[in-house]
């Protein structure tokens, strides 16, 4: 029996998946299956790994997918997660690596929990640069069943980073939960997504994902437009969430989410990669916030958090200066965004 499947969608990595490569051959858990996606990339990442298990006792474990063209990381996941025999699946980005016990740790603690829909772990940002790592923490949560106090406290404090949790594969297909073609905010869609929808939960507080920032990945390109991506995603998210049933009943802290990640989160994106923001784009994602969340501003968790509340103030009387200032925000703290 497969008990984990990990996806990774590749594209134009050669120089680290390797390592990448590597920490998977390296796993203490045995009965996994590691799903890579070529996504047409524009190097040899694929033969690399192809020539590192040639000879590997878990060569067998490998499965190689290629879809008709180029379709994105996150749609290249979605492609996988059909051909996926594990009962839980993961996500690992190619260029990233993880530590060897990671998928037995979560997935033991998982089963000992009773089997919940999601476990996860916490994550060191690691940067090529030769800056200091940096340990980002999910917020920690009672083992077991999501009560409506646990994933309202969750929703509220988590901090994205679908790579750091274990899905159990049922639920994801059953739900459709899946993420969204417009190639950004992957993470809030799947995570909100699963937290809303998982019945339960269980979590390792060690941080076993290694996340890569490096020159050129897709986090740090600067695209001007990229901010109307990531309107694109919540706009889906919200869809999604009604769909399925999940807003009414959790309004207040998807709406919170849209706030902070949809429209603070594109207001910074936007100035991050733009060489003369302008104010007109401002009030194109505000007006976005208006169409999406017409009572933001009487949202409790909003309304408890003074300097967004003070900031959103600034972008509406005096857009000119907020643009100044998140400027010098994100260089000062050398924000990725």
């Amino acid at each position: 029996m497969v008990k984990v499947s990990v996806i990774l969608p590749v594209y134009g990595v050669a120089e680290y998946i390797e390592k990448c490569a590597q920490s998977l051959l390296d796993q203490t858990l045995q009965e996994m299956e590691f799903i890579f996606v070529d996504d047409h990339g524009p190097d040899n990442s694929i033969e690399l790994v192809q020539n590192m298990i040639s000879s590997h006792p878990r060569k067998e474990q490998f499965v190689f997918l290629k879809p008709e063209h180029n379709m994105g990381a996150g749609m290249a996941r979605n492609f996988a997660v059909p051909q996926a025999k594990g009962e839980y699946i993961a996500f690992v980005d190619s260029d990233d690596w993880v530590e060897p016990t990671m998928f037995e740790e979560l997935y033991d603690e998982a089963v000992r929990q009773g089997g919940t829909d999601l476990c996860y772990c916490q994550i060191a940002k690691n940067y090529l640069d030769g800056q200091p790592a940096e340990i980002q923490c999910n917020p920690t949560i009672e083992a077991g069943p999501l009560t409506d106090e646990r994933r309202r406290f969750f929703l509220t404090h988590y901090v994205s980073l679908f790579t750091t949790f274990i899905f159990k594969r049922e639920m994801v297909q059953r739900y459709d939960i899946h993420f969204p073609s417009s190639r950004s905010a992957d993470d809030s869609f799947f995570v909100t997504s699963s937290l809303l929808l998982a019945s339960s939960s269980a979590h390792v507080d060690k941080p076993f994902y290694h996340y890569i920032i490096r020159p050129g990945s897709v986090c740090t390109t600067k695209d001007s437009v990229k901010y109307q991506k990531r309107l694109e995603t919540f706009r889906s998210l919200m869809a999604f969430l009604k769909e399925k049933g999940a807003y009414d009943k959790f309004k207040n802290e998807i709406d919170f989410i849209y706030i902070k990640k949809g429209y603070f989160s594109s207001v910074f994106n936007y100035v991050y990669n733009s060489l003369e923001p302008k104010k007109e784009t401002i009030a194109e994602i505000r007006q976005e916030l208006k169409k999406q969340v017409p009572d933001y501003d009487a949202n409790t968790y909003f309304r408890k958090k003074k300097s967004l509340v003070a900031f959103d103030a600034l972008l509406r009387r005096c857009p000119g200066l907020a643009l100044r200032i998140i400027r010098i925000y994100v260089k000062r703290n050398n924000l990725v965004v």
